[in-house]
């Protein structure tokens, strides 16, 4: 199949194509450079793995750090690698942020800082018909992280002009690179990821989601809105306390649709006239699983969701590098065969 973006983009839109489309947040280095059968050492080859994969699009993020580089702070205390798919334990109780003097002294990246020349040379590598996403996320997840969990749950009753200040120079960065997705002439879908929940409820109330986050999905949902291009939301978890917040921030599309949090037919049948979904087949499955269990749960996802559009096959969250490369060429096959 040569990779359409138009279609990819009216499935998104909860329209029928004249397929199933497949997408994932993000593939693990070693699967990618398995399934390619050699190294990806630069940006065609990025592309190459994304196009003989079967995806319409290749996802890009800019370049930036959100690390911390200042004397007496311990690397290991707090490590933000946004897409990295690599492993790190968010810290529980005090982050690197704690007051107002070590925000002040904290040193975050400029606007001017993040490197866009990916994006800048990425259309002389995409075959005809391939688009771009355009990838970023985790203003509340960093928020909250750099403070640890706890002490952020407890600035939320003692200090919350920190939080606001911390929440408002994370959000005014990322938000930036959005405004860049947004304009570009390149990127032709929007991806936003932050997690707000786990597999049994939300990570915080949801009024503290409406003061922290979606004020920053709505300004994300606004700029992909006026500039024509849709926008996916990606958090894992249980969220039918909030799905009417996400809709009013203008997603357009909910990823993973986590198994084990929610089902899929359920989620249908309630909002598939206002959301497309994408994802929904378990990550454990598709590292324990058979490729015929695996196959089998592609069929009942796009029977479940896809009948009338509106429905992306695609992991429970992304592709891990402990994923058998047989069980997802199985669900990449499955979705050519189903779909």
């Amino acid at each position: 199949m040569s990779p359409d973006i138009n279609a990819f983009i009216k499935t998104l839109r909860r329209q029928k194509a004249g397929y199933v489309p497949i997408a994932e947040l993000g593939v693990h280095p070693k699967i990618k450079e398995a399934f390619l059968g050699r190294p990806i050492k630069n940006l065609k080859d990025e592309v190459d793995f994304w196009y003989q994969a079967g995806y319409d699009y290749v996802k890009l993020q800019p370049g930036a750090d959100f690390n911390p580089d200042k004397i007496g702070v311990d690397p290991s205390q707090m490590e933000i690698r946004e897409g990295s798919l690599s492993y790190n334990w968010a810290s529980e109780g005090q982050g690197v942020i704690t007051d107002m003097a070590s925000l002040e002294h904290y040193r975050f990246p400029q606007a001017s800082d993040f490197d866009y020349s990916r994006f800048e040379r990425v259309s002389q590598y995409l075959p005809e018909g391939m688009g771009v996403v355009g990838q970023y996320g985790d203003i509340f997840t960093m928020t909250w992280e750099m403070m640890g969990f706890e002490g952020f749950s407890m600035a939320l009753f003692e200090n919350p002009d920190l939080i606001k200040a911390l929440n408002d120079k994370i959000g005014g960065l990322v938000l930036s690179m959005f405004e860049y997705f947004a304009q570009s002439d390149v990127v032709d879908v929007l991806w936003y990821s932050d997690d707000i929940a786990f597999s049994t409820g939300l990570l915080m109330s949801p009024d503290v989601l409406r003061r922290y986050f979606f004020p920053w999905l709505k300004k994300i949902g606004d700029l992909a809105k006026q500039a024509g291009k849709p926008l996916i939301y990606h958090t894992d978890g249980k969220l039918w306390d909030v799905m009417d917040d996400i809709i009013a921030c203008g997603v357009d599309a909910l990823h993973p649709i986590e198994p084990k949090a929610m089902d899929i037919k359920e989620v249908k049948a309630r909002y598939g006239d206002k959301l497309c979904l994408i994802g929904h087949v378990d990550v454990d499955l598709l590292a324990r699983g058979t490729p015929q269990e695996i196959r089998q749960k592609v069929k009942e996802n796009i029977e479940a969701a896809g009948y009338n559009g509106g429905y992306v096959v695609g992991s429970g969250n992304s592709i891990p590098d402990y994923v058998p490369l047989k069980n997802y060429r199985a669900l990449l096959e499955a979705a050519k065969a189903f779909g």
